[in-house]
């Protein structure tokens, strides 16, 4: 038996015997490996930094390895953990669950429609587990979880993990994790994975102890000192990290998080390549981008999409009317860069970015299909980074503005994510929440949300700093359970019929979508069309504000109107294409079946 990623960590042999293996180049020369049951055992140095030792030990069988006199650590590629970040590792079975729909080869990227979640509000896997059956009613394809790699506490966002091969037990046991992909098989929906790759949590971290070159000093992220790819076993530690998931919990994509913050992108292409080489080809393994950068090449055959922040800010703009921070950049012409997203993936496409100091950002996009895009008006970071985490619904003061919305998010040929408790119309908030032991740790997360929120005119006094949530309260958590909201009903018929709608009419028809134009109408309205694979023609017009919008000549819609009306967000908006005007808070979707 042979886990995933056998290179690091402990993997159990054919003989029943227990490989440990762990980089430590840097080592104290008393480092030592100590398993329950046995004495301590010395390490023998292996090449490029390595050292390992062979020990008769079953899988449940208790280590770690002891540092000093003072410290003991747990392995990094920990499978398990018994208990905290802290805790000891457990030897873990890499076959041991009983697969009940093994030969599941997942579905076309095309066919994806995303539901980003976070597994502990979710109450754990089993209880996600059973909410599987609604997810798919709604139309969902791709569960995607929010990290679940071991993070100090039983709350957190998961982008604190300090281990990233095991999942935690916050959440439930590998079994039931396993147990929740496998019967998302069995419903047809796939699971989706988010990983971090660019940074380690501040609580649980030892590797500068005994692996210093595992950082490098010349280069930093936001939290600290990057991590360095350019140490071959660093490189692998993370590439053999991702096919662990793939392949020994199935899950069937990798969302990878701020990847602008890894320092040289080379090893994204090379990650990429590593995944197609391991996970057997007849298996549709999807990669996912989440990239500030805007770089269009790693979506030129490695990665699947990206997420599409600069099509969230703009929609955002124009429900909100918000113009501080990075909103900032969307709010000239919002019609204009709308449509500029909707026909070719970004905004920013090299252009400075007043935002960002006039720098230049982004790479030319129109070539990529609508499919490399993944669109949302909500997710984790953008409702959750907000000072009080308020969702739309509490947000935007007019539901059929929002509605609409709704509607050209859900039939556009980008694929689109719902983040949770959307489809209910949850007005409860997402806040940031953590559970830090350390109070000097918990203390400065307070301190830098007070600082990264000073800067905006309504926080600026003491007082009103004071009123932002503390992430280590655990009222946080609790005020951050997706409720439905007193309307849920409605928001769930309405995301029901056109999910329906796209996988019944759109998404068997985008592979091979090209955009034909998108164009503004006024200040708060847009035109977009597109070919489908088999020649049809899908378009929308919309219009996210108040006013009626006169249609230019160029965008009447003319034999358009014979076209199948799709979907209207409100009653009377083809109506209103025909008399030449785009009516307010309104979206409109017709099919044009090839001749």
């Amino acid at each position: 038996m042979t886990a995933a990623g056998g290179g690091f960590g402990a993997t159990l042999l054919d003989s029943g015997v227990t490989r440990f293996r762990l980089w430590a180049p840097t080592a104290p020369a008393g480092l030592a490996l100590e398993v329950e049951g046995h004495a301590p055992i010395a390490l023998r140095p292996g090449a490029d930094g390595f050292v390992q030792a062979d020990v008769d030990c079953p899988p449940g069988a208790r280590y770690h390895y002891r540092l000093d006199a003072d410290t003991v650590m747990p392995d990094p590629a920990s499978r398990l953990q018994d208990g905290d970040v802290h805790g000891d590792s457990i030897v873990v079975a890499p076959d041991a669950y009983p697969w009940r729909h093994p030969d599941w080869r997942g579905l076309p990227w095309e066919q994806s429609v995303l539901y980003e979640t976070h597994a502990g509000l979710e109450g754990g896997y089993a209880q996600l587990e059973a909410r599987l059956p609604a997810l798919a009613a709604l139309g969902v394809t791709l569960l995607e979880l929010m990290p679940i790699a071991d993070f100090p506490g039983p709350r957190n966002w998961g982008y604190d993990g300090v281990l990233p091969y095991a999942p935690d037990t916050a959440y439930g046991t590998p079994e039931e994790l396993k147990r929740l992909i496998d019967t998302a098989h069995g419903l047809g929906m796939g699971v989706m994975l988010d990983v971090v790759y660019n940074h380690f949590g501040p609580d649980g971290n030892y590797l500068a102890r005994y692996a210093a070159p595992f950082f490098r000093k010349d280069a930093h992220t936001p939290w600290g000192d990057a991590i360095d790819f350019r140490q071959p076993a660093v490189s692998q530690f993370f590439k053999d990290n991702a096919v662990y998931w793939l392949t020994e919990y199935r899950f069937d994509g990798l969302r990878l998080d701020a990847v602008h913050a890894i320092v040289g992108h080379r090893w994204l292409h090379e990650l990429a390549a590593e995944v197609r080489r391991r996970v057997p080809a007849e298996r549709r393994v999807h990669l996912v981008l989440e990239n500030d950068d805007n770089r269009a090449s790693l979506l030129c055959g490695d990665y699947d999409a990206q997420w599409n922040d600069d099509a969230h800010h703009v929609l955002h703009h124009l429900l909100t009317g918000e113009t501080q921070g990075y909103y900032a950049d969307y709010a000239d012409r919002p019609a204009e860069a709308l449509a500029r997203c909707l026909s070719e993936g970004w905004l920013y496409q090299g252009q400075p970015s007043p935002y960002r100091g006039g720098e230049p950002r982004g790479e030319p996009s129109a070539d990529l299909p609508p499919t490399a895009f993944v669109l949302f008006l909500q997710n984790h970071d953008q409702t959750g980074n907000r000072a009080f985490g308020e969702r739309l619904t509490s947000l935007v003061d007019e539901p059929a503005r929002l509605r609409a919305a709704v509607a050209l998010q859900l039939l556009a040929p980008q694929i689109p994510l719902i983040f949770m408790g959307e489809e209910h119309g949850s007005r409860t908030p997402f806040l940031y929440f953590t559970s830090h032991a350390d109070p000097a740790l918990a203390q400065a997360v307070r301190d830098g949300r007070r600082r990264e929120f000073a800067r905006f005119a309504q926080f600026a006094g003491a007082d009103a700093a004071r009123r932002l949530p503390d992430p280590n309260d655990p009222a946080t958590w609790l005020a951050s359970h997706a409720e439905p909201g007193d309307d849920a009903r409605q928001w769930l018929e309405t995301y029901t019929a056109l999910l329906q709608l796209r996988a019944r009419l759109i998404a068997p028809r985008l592979a091979g979508a090209v955009s034909l134009g998108a164009s503004a109408v006024g200040r708060h309205g847009v035109f977009a069309r597109w070919r489908l694979a088999d020649g049809a023609r899908l378009e929308v017009y919309a219009n996210l504000g108040p006013r009626r919008l006169p249609l230019p000549q160029a965008l009447l819609p003319g034999a358009d109107l014979y076209a199948t009306l799709l979907f209207e967000s409100l009653a009377g908006g083809r109506d209103g294409l025909a008399r030449g005007e785009l009516c307010g808070d309104t979206t409109v979707w017709l099919l044009e079946e090839p001749a």
